[in-house]
């Protein structure tokens, strides 16, 4: 296997491939999950785990190149963003070492944090995907998943010239939406979420999956709260990154 790219130091192939259905229009960041690096490596070679990704950083900044981007690799599983599935044909994937949440998760190392930087760079230059592409694991799947979680740092990525984001609204009293609310206030938050690209249907009842897809929005865009609450200062956010979106081009 040939690295796609100069960054890679290690190539570790993983057998957990097959062909893409289309052409990758979402980078997925995710964290490992797992006590260890080197755990998390032989996890993504393994056949029996039936996992993978395109590329693992660890903590000391080294890229271990698993899967040809040109190929499909097996990260993402079931999820939804823009109202398609199939992440994993429609994505590259990127692992970083961090035990997450139910191993002690921890702040990311700056070497870290500065190869993802680099490698993020590096694919964004040969694929054409959008800043609001660059998305959480748990942004595709919010009813399942956490990582990268809130302590991941998109505001660094962002003034590198990755991904999207705004500044958050400041937290402050005012109105909110919460499990259990009804009518059409909670129809048209859940319409903000779905145009901005989350699974969530426009039901008027702020059900769990309305709650799970605002945990993964404040996650990625409003870290200093993650309580699955649409406070004044989560729609205010939202808003922001819609109208910071480009405007559509005409055909």
């Amino acid at each position: 296997m040939t690295p796609d790219t100069a960054l890679v130091d290690a190539i570790l192939p993983s057998p957990n491939v097959n062909e893409r259905r289309a052409a990758p229009d979402i980078l997925l960041l995710h964290y490992t999950g797992m006590e260890d690096g080197e755990a998390a490596a032989r996890w993504l070679a393994s056949e029996r785990s039936q996992v993978s990704c395109h590329y693992l950083i660890h903590e000391d900044g080294r890229i271990v190149q698993l899967v040809p981007e040109a190929q499909r690799a097996w990260h993402a599983g079931a999820g939804r963003w823009q109202g398609r599935g199939d992440i994993n044909s429609r994505s590259i994937g990127i692992e970083i070492v961090n035990p997450g949440h139910e191993f002690g998760y921890r702040p990311f190392p700056d070497i870290q944090i500065a190869r993802v930087i680099a490698l993020c760079a590096d694919i964004l230059a040969r694929w054409p995907i959008a800043p609001r592409n660059v998305l959480a694991h748990s942004d595709t799947a919010p009813s399942r998943k956490e990582d990268p979680g809130e302590l991941f740092p998109w505001s660094q990525l962002h003034a590198a010239g990755i991904g999207h984001l705004v500044a958050p609204e400041s937290i402050a009293g005012g109105r909110f939406l919460s499990a259990g609310d009804e009518g059409s206030p909670v129809a048209a938050y859940q319409q903000l979420l779905a145009l901005y690209g989350y699974d969530v249907a426009a039901t008027g009842r702020f059900d769990a999956a309305t709650r799970f897809a605002t945990i993964a929005f404040q996650r990625h865009f409003r870290q200093a709260r993650v309580d699955g609450v649409a406070d004044v200062s989560t729609v205010a956010t939202l808003h922001r990154l819609l109208s910071a979106l480009p405007a559509p081009e005409e055909g």
